[in-house]
């Protein structure tokens, strides 16, 4: 006797297909930056007394390739992971990190900020705000 797949299993195959479809459409628009960008790295903000912390996990990402501005309210960070150029001819077997252009939003907490600095260690990029 031959089973039959329930329904919503197949929808929720030919709904991911959709996704996959629209995206693979959207990464090959043209456009600005933030319309370009395919995935948000993760981040933490921290505060104390004098300053905020925000780390951003971007291994792999030169610190070159990495744009980081306060816009009104918010620290914006944009840039691209690629792969590594020794990797165009190797057999990719799992491939868990994102690749392509990037933008994080970040709300910041209210105040004044000077003193921007910014540094990569390990993998995190390091922006601190020194509070005004």
């Amino acid at each position: 006797m031959a089973s039959r797949t329930p329904d919503w299993m197949w929808s929720d195959a030919l709904s991911m297909l959709e996704r996959a479809e629209r995206m693979h459409r959207r990464f090959f628009e043209p456009g600005t930056a933030e319309q370009k960008a395919v995935w948000e790295p993760p981040v933490d903000v921290l505060e104390t007394e004098h300053e905020v912390l925000i780390f951003t996990a971007l291994p792999g990402v030169a610190p070159d390739d990495v744009e980081a501005v306060i816009e009104g309210a918010e620290l914006v960070i944009t840039g691209t992971r690629v792969l590594p150029t020794e990797l165009s001819t190797a057999v990719i077997h799992r491939l868990e990190l994102p690749q392509g252009c990037f933008r994080r939003r970040v709300p910041l907490p209210a105040g004044r900020y000077n003193n921007v600095r910014r540094v990569v260690t390990n993998g995190i990029l390091i922006v601190s705000l020194h509070k005004v």
